[in-house]
């Protein structure tokens, strides 16, 4: 099957005060229709370029992205704006990204409008009545004559989500659509998108920080790990979850606090080399997370960057020297007999 997106040896760069800013650093990625696919990884790691440029918010600085196999570049303006319509997405702060001085019914309006999507004012009128249910704003008449800051916060992202869906895209890029909610709202918002990916099958690409709140939302679809510009682990949620290869992705699941406080006390912490992110300005040469990696091996991990690719004892793909040679990850300072367990 052809996937629906594929970025090829992506690279994105940034310019600031004459300096170059390596944001992203060749990453592939193929995403299949109707899939779930969730991005994860600190603040600045790349997460949301990655997602700007599949919907084409932004270009590749080096490499290509083909849409249904074609590289989008072959197409003309006004062909890649047809394409690009496909292809919505959903902003972390929808206070921000909604227009203050437009009521609701204005903000689903326009797109509707501009893309001609409906044909009068009936029309009009119906879809989004029907866009406003479909989010669970019901009844849609205490919602399309009232401005956003006269909504909660779920409101507003679901009035964002119905935004994304005017135009009937074929994949979503969720950017933190539910961090800026209360706890209680989430899971809501997250059964929604669920919902809607069922009923108009839509592909969603999930970005967040928090691999508690991937692993709930993407347990039928995969996840991919990124540092520092890159993707580190990729592979499916529940052999991500289980089984983490890369040391980044352990750390990561070991920051995850336990509800069960037995399970707080006997959770492994593994501990870093050092709690500094290098800058992007600054990458350090090799794997990039060897500066903080507890399992460095000197002469190695700090020469070369390793490909992502197949590691022994895992099914999904990591991109880390020590485990692509088959070396037992033990911390740096300590030898395998010195330890009962090399791999936390």
């Amino acid at each position: 099957m052809t996937p629906i997106i594929e970025l090829r040896h992506v690279n994105r760069s940034f310019i600031k005060d004459k300096q170059v800013i390596p944001v992203l650093q060749d990453v592939n990625l193929s995403i299949e229709e109707n899939e779930i696919i969730c991005l994860v990884g600190e603040s600045g790691c790349g997460k949301t370029t990655t997602g700007k440029i599949i919907v084409g918010l932004l270009d590749p600085s080096q490499g290509e992205m083909l849409i249904d196999g074609q590289p989008i570049a072959n197409h003309d303006k006004q062909a890649q704006k047809r394409i690009r319509r496909q292809f919505q997405i959903v902003h972390q702060d929808p206070f921000a990204s909604l227009n203050p001085a437009h009521t609701i019914g204005d903000i689903l309006s326009f797109p509707l409008r501009r893309h001609k999507m409906v044909t009068g004012t009936g029309s009009l009128r119906r879809r989004i009545w029907e866009l406003l249910t479909m989010v669970d704003l019901t009844p849609p008449g205490d919602i399309v004559n009232k401005y956003p800051h006269q909504l909660s916060g779920g409101q507003r992202q679901r009035v964002s989500i119905a935004r994304a869906l005017t135009v009937q895209p074929r994949l979503v890029v969720a950017d933190e659509a539910v961090s800026m909610v209360d706890v209680s709202i989430r899971i809501s918002l997250l059964k929604m998108l669920h919902r809607l990916r069922e009923e108009l099958g839509l592909t969603i690409i999930f970005i967040t920080h928090d691999l508690a709140l991937a692993k709930y939302f993407a347990w039928e679809g995969r996840i991919a790990v990124m540092y520092l510009g890159r993707i580190v682990e990729m592979g499916r949620t529940p052999d991500v979850i289980a089984n983490p290869a890369h040391p980044y992705t352990r750390a990561l699941l070991a920051a995850v606090p336990e509800a069960d406080p037995d399970l707080t006390r006997s959770k492994h912490v593994l501990q870093l080399r050092s709690d500094e992110i290098p800058r992007l300005t600054a990458i350090p040469p090799g794997c990039a997370f060897h500066p903080r990696c507890p399992f460095y091996v000197p002469g190695l991990c700090d020469v070369d960057v390793p490909a992502l690719g197949a590691a022994p004892g895992f099914v999904q793909q990591a991109s880390c020297w020590p485990l692509q040679k088959g070396l037992p990850l033990v911390p740096a300072g300590l030898t395998p007999e010195m330890t009962a367990d090399a791999r936390p």
